[in-house]
């Protein structure tokens, strides 16, 4: 079994997705078709070395329920630096030499590039004709698609959903009730406030993500799913005025005290001591705490005392609550190039498989149906449930952003909500480097 750390991998991953954008090498003279594909003869599967705990899964999968595919496609394990893919991608694409199944590139750029080129399997159509589509959650594709332009192409070895987690007994003894609008939401926290509180735990030490998120959350609520990706596509600037309101809602949280007192020094794990230590009453924050929650140490308010509720609705906004942003992790593709009949029969095993042995072996929610009963503990249960009942899911803000806007967006993040630069200008700074 993977430790806590190793399936916390997700969770370091996800800023890192939007990151490469705009500085990786053009991919337009990459072809699938063709050449000799890695893999020699095996079930080559190329990963990031800071995610041990998928290969370890398809690999328990090799040597039990997969163990027929095996035989006929042994499986090969390479592993390389998250730091390393992207470039390591593109060098194989270029040379025709794409492995079997492999962590996509980074940035959802690169990954669009080996579709639009060829190079890749289109997972949806593959999954359909070995009659295990189905074996996909509904949330889950819809996150990849989101990614990738409407296009499904990858592999939910990971899933996980984002919102807010409450503290229920700081909530009992306040009188609060889960709030379903946002502006309930802020009525908790000038409670919560008042009371001695420190209403929400977050921060933008390192990474302001854990605050941009919050206005992605905003904006998805007043405009609909399609709000990051309709500035993606040009079809409305983050300085339109729903836009800088999004960036406003969540500067007022700031300016208010409810963020806390320092934001800008509090980084990720403080963020989490916060809410497991009872400083802070609510946390944004997705689904891959749950090894968090499950240490004993670290959670001193207990997991039975831990609820969860959506990102709320906004008083006459388009987005409702059951559109959950989401993510998966490090999507994996498969190789055009490399695909035939015992690629197919390792793909259907694992579609059919991996989701009850990835919460058996690491407790990691994964995209697949858990075609096979797992003993969960009620908080994992509960997350289950709610990507069960998730058929859109949403991205986060700086998804499809490039490098240099999304680090500018973390950057400014904290003048937003400690009021040095104002709503407007902030969004204006982020627009200027899309």
């Amino acid at each position: 079994m993977t430790t806590a750390s190793s399936r916390r991998f997700t969770r370091r991953l996800v800023p890192v997705l939007a990151v490469a954008g705009a500085t990786l090498i053009a991919l337009s003279a990459c072809a699938g078709g063709g050449g000799a594909a890695a893999g020699n003869g095996k079930f080559t599967y190329l990963h990031v070395t800071e995610d041990p705990a998928t290969p370890a899964i398809i690999k328990e999968l090799a040597g039990n329920e997969c163990t027929a595919e095996n035989k006929a496609l042994p499986y090969d394990d390479q592993k390389i630096a998250q730091a390393q893919l992207d470039q390591k991608v593109q060098l194989l694409a270029g040379q025709k030499g794409l492995p079997t199944m492999f962590s996509a590139g980074g940035a959802p750029t690169v990954t669009q590039s080996l579709d639009k080129s060829g190079s890749l399997v289109d997972v949806d159509a593959a999954l359909t004709k070995l009659g295990v589509a189905d074996d996909i959650l509904p949330a889950a594709k819809s996150t990849i698609k989101a990614l990738y332009g409407g296009n499904d192409i990858a592999l939910p070895y990971q899933f996980n959903i984002e919102g807010f987690w409450y503290n229920k007994k700081i909530f009992t003894e306040n009188g609060l009730t889960v709030p379903g609008t946002w502006d309930e939401l802020v009525s908790d926290a000038k409670v919560l406030n008042d009371a001695g509180v420190q209403p929400f735990a977050t921060g933008a030490s390192g990474q302001g993500w854990p605050i941009t998120r919050l206005i992605s959350g905003y904006a998805f609520r007043e405009l609909g799913p399609d709000a990051m990706a309709n500035i993606r596509d040009g079809k409305a600037k983050l300085t339109d005025p729903a836009y800088v309101k999004a960036a406003q809602a969540i500067a007022d949280l700031g300016s208010k005290g409810y963020l806390g007192k320092a934001p800008e020094a509090v980084d990720y794990n403080t963020i989490i001591s916060d809410f497991l230590t009872g400083k802070a009453g609510i946390m944004y924050m997705g689904s891959w705490v749950l090894p968090n929650f499950a240490d004993a140490t670290a959670n001193k308010i207990g997991s039975d005392n831990i609820g969860f509720f959506p990102f709320p609705t906004v008083p006459g906004g388009k987005g409702t609550v059951d559109q959950l942003p989401a993510n998966v992790g490090v999507p994996t593709a498969l190789s055009k190039a490399a695909y035939n009949d015992k690629v197919g029969a390792w793909t259907k095993c694992i579609a059919k498989n991996f989701g009850s042995a990835a919460l058996k072996e690491s407790g990691q929610i994964s995209g697949f149906k858990v075609n096979t009963p797992v003993k969960t503990d009620a908080l994992t249960s509960l997350v289950q449930d709610k990507i069960a009942s998730t058929k859109t899911s949403v991205v986060w803000f700086e998804t499809y952003f490039s490098s240099k806007a999304s680090t500018t967006s973390w950057n400014n993040i904290a003048a937003l909500v400690d009021g040095k630069t104002s709503a407007d200008d902030f969004m204006k700074l982020v627009q200027a480097d899309l």
